[in-house]
């Protein structure tokens, strides 16, 4: 079950990031081609101008569940200089209590979001260009801050039971050698049967 929610949150967050791009590419091509005398009377009936107001909603929803990957995968900056100078026994328990600092201040702004967001979703508050009802588009804090709470009671209870923090090592994708499969397509590295 959790593989399934990991595969849900990296396709989400892949999601979000490829809509928008590709948002932000159709409105600033549609800007510019729109200058072109020749396809001003057709571009001119196309309004793109919802086009940035939804990718700063595309943008938001992405940073807070890229916030909950973060902290699964090792990825965010943490500063340790202290926690590594303390005698092991020590370091494991800071860690818990920095850990556990970050599951309870989640759930706060998880539950102060889940808060604003029912509040907001009695009224008809919309926002400016798409019209969308804003609960909507504010539901990302509680969604998020809870998988990050999640994700945070998740490393929390591997490194209880195992010692291991999740880490991010940028040059582990960058030091393995590419693999090109041979003219005739088979991969180079499995061996002949």
């Amino acid at each position: 079950m959790l593989k399934g929610l990991d595969h849900l949150e990296e396709w989400l967050i892949t999601l979000l990031m490829g809509a928008a791009t590709l948002i932000i590419f159709l409105a600033v091509l549609h800007r510019y081609a729109s200058g072109v005398p020749l396809l001003y009377p057709y571009l001119s009936r196309l309004d793109s101008s919802w086009a940035q107001e939804l990718c700063i909603f595309l943008f938001v929803w992405m940073a807070k569940f890229g916030a909950a990957y973060g902290v699964r995968t090792g990825i965010h900056v943490g500063v340790d200089l202290l926690v590594r100078k303390l005698a092991p026994s020590y370091q494991r328990q800071i860690i818990l209590l920095g850990l556990g600092c970050g599951i309870v201040f989640t759930a706060v702004v998880g539950s102060l979001g889940a808060y604003m967001v029912w509040k907001i979703g009695h009224t008809q508050q919309t926002s400016a260009d798409l019209e969308m009802p804003m609960w909507i588009v504010y539901l990302c804090i509680p969604l998020g801050s809870y998988l990050m709470s999640f994700r945070f009671f998740q490393v929390g209870h591997t490194f209880w039971q195992t010692g291991r923090l999740p880490h991010y090592d940028p040059l582990a994708v960058a030091s393995k050698p590419m693999q090109l499969p041979t003219p005739d397509g088979a991969n180079p590295q499995e061996s002949p049967q």
